[in-house]
Formats: structure tokens, sequence, C-alpha cells
């Protein structure tokens, strides 16, 4: 048998902090390739490219590559995110922080959540987040990285980016590993008789051949809908179609807010204020008009979104990562994310000159995966919140996606979460949500009874006890940032 042919050109197509993060991650994790970028204007639409907050995902995504935390937060002008406070989405019930860490120490095997929702069937338990210490960090404004051997030890945080400065930083490392840069626009795609993109044509210049094809010119798919534009549609369970964005120049916030709305939600980062809204809901300018009194700022033209995705995303010789492959309202900040994941994954099972069936069906397979459950936890949100608004009473009312109704029901019954492939968020993050929002089980796991319940409530007390009081000795964000401004200015 002949040896396959390996694969040795890869154009990317689409210019932003998405495309520049593909030919960065592909040329310098698999440096044999000839990888050039067409630098083409981000479409306006893309959320991934214009959404500062991020998972943290991304700081993974860069140490892969080699860029640390120096270069990628303090030198392009990032701030550190800690998580997320929800407002106004569970009626009467406290404002919830969703952190990117643990929350609990279990007083014995089962998971500590067990253990507090037997407190809180009595009205003994203090406020879930009060147990994550990097929720209650985040709530007084204060960062720290984590610290081994302390209850702050495994926390995770995002960024705030500055999305200019970032979009730099990637464009300087990836010319600098290698990548070829071409400016233009696209005029058209050619398709040989396979189906596959024989080429790339161009406004000026000659046209543009290549092995692999990756498409990152956002929702409008360019080179990925010159093959096919199929797609699943999630506009049912995810309302919000608009986004309009405003830029505060603000500090960047350790904890961004989230505000519901009686047409979508609202959120404030420092760096950027944003309206995520069903325009069946309200108007375009009347959204504007409520970013601009939230704000004191006035917005850009609303962003378009489709809420939905490619069950296909790798076909033939071209794959679609970012908008170009899901579109999702911005909610808990997964649009970059799954752009990110894609690229890793396109690496991970890089193929020959010409891919194998069965390789583009294991990649569609665990992207679709990923990206069906990004949908249910965002679905969750809608599915659990208790606002008496038309559009929010529409959407709780709508039967949800089979695998999220199955989590839901599962957690009602007894609190337990099945646990699906490709997950993003952690059994903490779905638990974190799903209590803030007063989405409690009827029963208690009956493996909770193996510690007495004033054992586990002293334990549950120590633990907040021990980070209410070290909380305060950790720098605020900004004096954190500034301090390590300072190291690496010396």
């Amino acid at each position: 048998m002949m040896p396959q042919q390996r694969l040795g050109r890869v154009l990317v197509a689409g210019g932003g902090i998405t495309g520049w993060c593909a030919a960065a991650a592909l040329k310098r994790r698999a440096p044999f390739l000839d990888v050039t970028i067409l630098s083409c204007a981000p479409s306006r639409h893309a959320v991934a490219d214009q959404i500062a907050c991020t998972l943290p995902s991304l700081l993974g995504f860069q140490e892969d590559l080699g860029i640390g935390t120096a270069d990628g937060v303090i030198r392009a002008g990032s701030g550190y995110r800690l998580g997320t406070l929800f407002t106004g989405w569970s009626g009467g019930m406290p404002d919830y922080v969703h952190a990117y860490s643990r929350y609990g120490a279990s007083p014995g095997a089962t998971a500590f959540h067990h253990h507090w929702l037997r407190a809180a069937q009595d009205g003994s338990a203090v406020a879930f987040d009060d147990h994550s210490p990097a929720a209650v960090m985040a709530r007084a404004g204060r960062f720290a990285p984590p610290t081994p051997g302390t209850p702050f030890g495994d926390h995770e945080f995002g960024l705030t980016l500055d999305l200019a400065r970032h979009a730099l930083m990637l464009r300087a490392f990836a010319l600098h590993v290698g990548v070829h840069e071409i400016t233009g626009e696209i005029s058209g795609v050619s398709l040989g008789a396979t189906g596959a993109i024989a080429s790339v044509d161009l406004t000026a210049g000659p046209s543009l051949h290549s092995d692999l094809f990756v498409d990152a010119t956002g929702p409008e798919a360019t080179l990925r809908n010159a093959i096919d534009d199929e797609r699943d549609d999630w506009s049912a369970w995810l309302p919000c179609d608009r986004v309009l964005i405003s830029r505060t120049h603000d500090e960047p916030m350790v904890l961004t807010t989230i505000t519901a709305h009686e047409a979508g939600w609202r959120w404030a980062s420092g760096v950027q204020g944003g309206f995520a809204y069903a325009s069946r809901a309200i108007s375009d300018g009347k959204a504007a008009r409520v970013l601009r009194n939230a704000t004191g700022t006035t917005a850009d033209e609303p962003i378009h979104v489709r809420a939905g995705t490619r069950r296909q995303p790798w076909r033939a010789n071209c794959v679609a990562i970012g908008d170009a492959a899901t579109e999702i309202e911005p909610l808990e900040w997964c649009n970059l994310h799954l752009a990110l994941s894609a690229i890793d994954r396109l690496i991970t099972m890089l193929p020959g000159r010409v891919a194998a069936p069965v390789e583009t069906a294991e990649f569609n397979r665990q992207t679709l995966a990923e990206a069906e459950r990004v949908r249910d936890f965002l679905v969750m949100h809608y599915r659990t919140a208790r606002r008496g608004e038309p559009l929010w009473r529409d959407i709780a009312a709508v039967e949800p996606p089979a695998s999220l109704a199955h989590t839901l029901a599962q957690f009602a019954e007894r609190g337990r979460l099945p646990f699906y492939e490709e997950e993003t968020f952690a059994r903490d993050s779905w638990v974190a949500v799903l209590i803030g929002q007063g989405f409690l089980p009827r029963r208690v796991d009956p493996l909770v009874s193996g510690i007495p319940e004033a054992s586990a409530r002293a334990a549950m007390a120590r633990h907040a006890a021990m980070i209410a009081a070290e909380v305060p000795k950790f720098p605020t964000h900004a004096a954190y940032r500034a301090a390590q401004m300072r190291h690496l200015t010396r």
C-alpha cells in the first residue's frame, strides 16, 4: 500500500482573533506545514472576535503555543476574570456568582453540593457561592492566582481582553513563527469536480490554492458555505438574535456582571458593555437607548446572531471554526472558546493531504457534541430563570433539547448531574447556576446520611469562614495588575 501524501499547505481565511489563533497554532504545533492566512477584514457579526470576556481556555491555548501570562495578559492590556455575577435572573432571589472554581469542600465522599442541599432544606445554609474561594474573592474585587496548599489552590480564571491589542499580539506571534500573511478580500470560491474547494478567488491578486482550507470568516462562512449551508436552528431555545456593544474604557472587572432584562440581558466588564436581546421583544432603537442609559456610551450597530450550528463543520477540504461553525449569543462567553477547541481538535486530528471520511466524521462528531452541550448550558439559564415577562415565559415553556431535559430531570430528583463527552463546563459550574437560580431537587442524595448533619454543617461553616478570613489579604484586581506591570518593566 502506498503511503498517503502528507498534508502540506493550509490556508486560513479570516482576520481577527479567531483567524490569527488558528494560523499561529497550526504553524507552531505543526511546523512542517506551510500556513498562510488570508487576512481579510473580520466580520462585524463574528461574536467570537467582538466579545472581550473569555473563558479560562484562552490562557491554556496560548500557553500551549508558548505565549505566557505576561505577554498574553499584561502586555496585551487584558484583565483577569474570576467569573460572572448574575442579577435579576431568579425573581426575588439574591444575585449569584458562577466562578471558575470548585464550590465547597465535601466532608465525605459525596459531592459538596449534596451536603449544602441538605442544609438548605431547613434554612441553615449560607449562600452557595460563599463556599467558592474564587466567587468570594471576585465579589470583593480582589485577585490572586491559584495558591497550592490553600483553599485558593485550584481556581481558574478567564480574561477581559483589549481586543485590538490582543489581535495585534497574536498576529506578531504568528508571523514570528512563520505564518505567511496575504491581505485581500474574497470575491469567490471555486469548487472542483469532487465538491472540494479548488481555489479562493480575490478581488485583486491571484487565486489561492491549498490542501486544507480553514474558514474563520465569521457567520458569513464564505468558504464553507460554498460547499453547503446546512445547519441546525437553535433559535427556539436561545432567543437573543441581536447584540449591541459599547466600549466603556474603564478598569477591567474581575467579576463580569450580567443583568436580566425583559427583552434579554445586559453585561458590563469594565472595558465593554453590551446588550443581548430578542428583536421580537424590543426594537433596535429602544435597545440602543437601554444600553446608552446603562453605560453612558453609544453602541455600534447591532450584531446579528442566528443561533445554531453545523453538523458537519469539516466537509471535503474545508473546516469551519468559530462563528462559521456555531453561532450563539455570548451568554457565558463561549464563542471564542468553541473556536479554540475546534483548532485544538483539528491539530490533534490533522489528516494527510486528503482527509479520510472516518477522520472528518470523528471531528464532526466531537465538535457537534461539544457545541450541543454548550447550547444546553446556555439554554439551562433560560429554562430555570424566574421572570414573568412574555419573552421569558415563552422560552421557559419550550420543550428543551433531550440532553438538557435529561440533565434537569436528574438534578430535579436528587441533585445528580449526568456528565457528557466533550463537556465545556465542570459539574460545579452547572450546580452553581442551577442552585443560584433556585432550581433545587425534590430530595437529597441518601449518601449524605453517612455524615451527621451537625458535623457537615460545622465543616461547611469552617470552610466558609476560612475563605472569608483570607480574602481581605489578597490585593485588589487593579493593585495586582499594577504590581505585575511594575515587575515586567524593571
